[in-house]
């Protein structure tokens, strides 16, 4: 890759929750301040990673996998590289061996696991645990969503005919918004690409990923979530041609002024400023 990306990624979410807070019964995520929503960075790379994985091929495994360990997905590599994994008669790792592992190996390792797993080479990855392959950051680094208007959580009372062991049925809850846009903003650096070998078919596969995952992650819980815009800033260089802020500040989604209540993408407007852009900077949008 010989050029640096920033993007815009906007999507909904109607009638569901977009991303759950364990620590608070799992309601959606919210600022307090404003009460904003909140989706977290980590819940959109599991949808990417997901999807990549449903793609399959050759380079597209993934690292970081539901209810999968890491430690043997590293072990496998020590052994295509003949290095050593440091596993003791135990089972277990051997932590003050593996901590002593040359930079040299650990780049061998590094290079390798980039090679095998898309989401290490996309995202990058603390594989510093059992074998120890170090910690490598990778070139695509994704921000917290924001909803553009504050949300309203619903706690709703739902009821199951289903006993289990009791005679009668029983309740539950589910909490959910009734719509709410985020915004998420994205960064694409040229240079951590090439420490990683992420390329152009891998670039094209994260944009694919991007426009496709929510239909192969349906959930009742998570209602309705659409992809509803795309927009990249391409720069004609590897180190940019302009401040990654100042190229957001050119996306404006806004609710239209006669709609008091946002239900829907259609209730706002949506406008890219294209007046006096840099020349070295071309706007490209995918959705």
């Amino acid at each position: 890759m010989n050029n640096r990306y920033d993007f815009v990624y906007l999507f909904d979410c109607k009638d569901g929750n977009p991303n759950g807070d364990p620590d608070a019964a799992n309601s959606p995520r919210i600022d307090p301040q404003d009460m904003h929503g909140l989706v977290s960075d980590v819940c959109l790379k599991r949808k990417i990673r997901d999807y990549v994985l449903k793609v399959g091929g050759a380079g597209h495994d993934i690292f970081v996998q539901t209810k999968s360990p890491l430690n043997p997905r590293i072990a496998e590599v020590c052994k295509e590289a003949d290095l050593p994994d440091f596993k003791k008669g135990d089972g277990k790792w051997d932590t003050d061996k593996a901590k002593g592992r040359s930079q040299k190996d650990i780049r061998t390792l590094q290079s390798l696991l980039c090679k095998r797993y898309y989401d290490v080479r996309t995202f990058g990855a603390v594989m510093s645990t059992g074998p120890n392959a170090g910690q490598i950051r990778g070139p695509v680094q994704i921000t917290f969503s924001r909803s553009i208007d504050a949300i309203l959580p619903l706690d709703l009372c739902i009821t199951r005919v289903t006993d289990t062991d009791k005679e009668e049925g029983e309740m539950g809850r589910k909490i959910l918004i009734p719509y709410g846009l985020y915004r998420c903003h994205g960064f694409i650096s040229a240079h951590l690409a090439t420490q990683t070998g992420f390329n152009d078919a891998d670039l094209e596969l994260f944009w694919q990923a991007l426009t496709q995952m929510f239909d192969h992650d349906r959930s009742a819980s998570r209602g309705t979530m659409s992809p509803q815009k795309l927009v990249v800033f391409k720069h004609a260089s590897a180190l940019g041609n302009a401040p990654a802020h100042k190229l957001f500040e050119r996306v404006v989604a806004q609710r239209k002024s006669d709609v008091a209540v946002a239900r829907s993408f259609a209730d706002y407007d949506l406008t890219i400023n294209r007046d006096n852009l840099p020349g070295e900077v071309e706007i490209i949008e995918l959705l």
